[in-house]
């Protein structure tokens, strides 16, 4: 047994796509049990004659970056037109929304509406208009008096820009999902399995990888290894670290990893109320949305993330200090907030491709490609936000990469 699956042989498979028998133990190999590897790991099983494995080194699934973020999906607005995250984006909004609708998987179509306060704000606002209608993404003006009529409590002195296509989801409920419909399809699940060492084996068109892997007590302990054709990186917070492992022997292509925490708080208060997400105006080189308010399914306020860069990725203790500048920017959009009950709840942690002060919103695109000199090794860094969104476009995209 490797890791609590059954160890087998696929020397016997069928010729895929030009993908001939596989020598390995494995067709592919995903590292990452998040929302998105869970997504490519679905994907990749659907193919016939082929076995996927997917390896998560904590005891349940998406228990990162997939679990610890605001449960929003969003309509792609911050981008540059021709990045990965603007067309991954929207594609994955309509197969998402597809997906909920037809399993489903607790989402509402919320709305989200992004507040000016002041003509510098309103300009900004008109120059993200202007982005989303070459777009194609619908969006709407509201005036100060209009948004007052709709959401009295709500600040917006210079205007609103609503977004009708921003919603929420149950991002549990859709990590079931997509886990079960995996599993379904023949998948295995390893849990509990860190990776230690990634290696190639063999050369050129018969290329394979190498995993080994250190399990904890529920998987058996010790380490293990397991090959496969096709390797996939979709490690998240720990997705450099793989990556460098394998190319360790090519320097220049090595990578350094930056992390930033965001801090969420809960509000027990009913008043007062509100039942669209609220965004502030994008601050330019700022590396989050700023201090937002999201509703969850069961209709719990929320604020958050906060931007806090930190030096690594284990540090995900909230902290008290950060409620007097949550306070202060969310009462720039809500000043009827009660300030008592706001309190800090979770947090979660960003991966960065570049440190503070060089990437912000939307300037640094996601990294999705296959290695040069290593086929079948598919390399997914610095899926932050929107990856939750773009996840089943993801998995379509490395698909094609992989098979296309």
């Amino acid at each position: 047994m490797f890791l609590g699956v059954s160890r087998r042989s696929f020397a016997s498979a069928a010729a895929v796509a030009g993908r001939g028998p596989s020598r390995n133990d494995f067709t592919h190999c995903v590292i990452g049990g998040g929302v998105v590897g869970l997504a490519v790991a679905r994907q990749l099983s659907k193919r016939p004659g082929t076995s996927t494995l997917l390896l998560e080194r904590h005891k349940a699934i998406g228990t990162e970056t997939s679990s610890r973020n605001s449960e929003v999906i969003h309509a792609g607005l911050y981008y540059p037109p021709n990045s990965h995250k603007t067309r991954l984006c929207k594609a994955g909004s309509a197969l998402l929304y597809a997906l909920c609708e037809k399993y489903r998987i607790p989402h509402r179509r919320t709305g989200k509406w992004i507040l000016a306060q002041d003509p510098t704000q309103l300009e900004s606002l008109e120059h993200l208009h202007a982005h989303a209608r070459a777009l194609s993404i619908p969006m709407t003006w509201l005036t100060s008096q209009q948004a007052r009529s709709r959401e009295p409590a709500v600040r917006a002195e210079a205007g609103v820009l609503e977004s009708p296509l921003t919603g929420i989801v149950d991002s549990h409920a859709l990590m079931t999902f997509l886990l079960g419909d995996f599993e379904s399809a023949g998948g295995d699940l390893a849990k509990g399995a860190r990776v230690v060492d990634v290696q190639t084996v063999g050369s050129g068109g018969d290329m394979g990888y190498r995993v080994t892997v250190h399990g904890d007590g529920q998987s058996g302990g010790g380490e293990f290894s397991v090959s496969a054709d096709v390797l996939v990186n979709a490690a998240g917070l720990s997705a450099i670290g793989i990556s460098n492992m394998l190319l360790r022997s090519h320097p220049e292509r090595l990578q350094r990893a930056y992390f930033c925490k965001g801090t969420y708080f809960s509000y027990s208060a009913s008043t007062p109320k509100v039942g669209t997400l609220l965004y502030p105006t994008p601050i330019k080189g700022f590396a989050g949305l700023g201090t937002h308010l999201t509703i969850d399914m069961a209709g719990r306020v929320r604020f958050g993330p906060d931007v806090e860069w930190v030096p690594g990725p284990s540090d995900l203790k909230p902290n008290e200090s950060r409620v007097a500048a949550a306070i202060a920017a969310i009462k720039t959009y809500l000043p009827g907030l009660r300030e008592a009950v706001l309190a800090p709840d979770y947090c979660g942690i960003r991966p960065k491709l570049v440190p503070e002060g060089l990437g912000g919103v939307g300037q640094v695109d996601f990294v999705i490609r296959e290695e040069e000199g290593y086929s079948g090794f598919v390399n997914l860094l610095g899926i932050e936000s929107p990856g939750l969104t773009s996840s089943l476009a993801i998995a379509e995209m490395v698909d094609g990469i992989l098979y296309g």
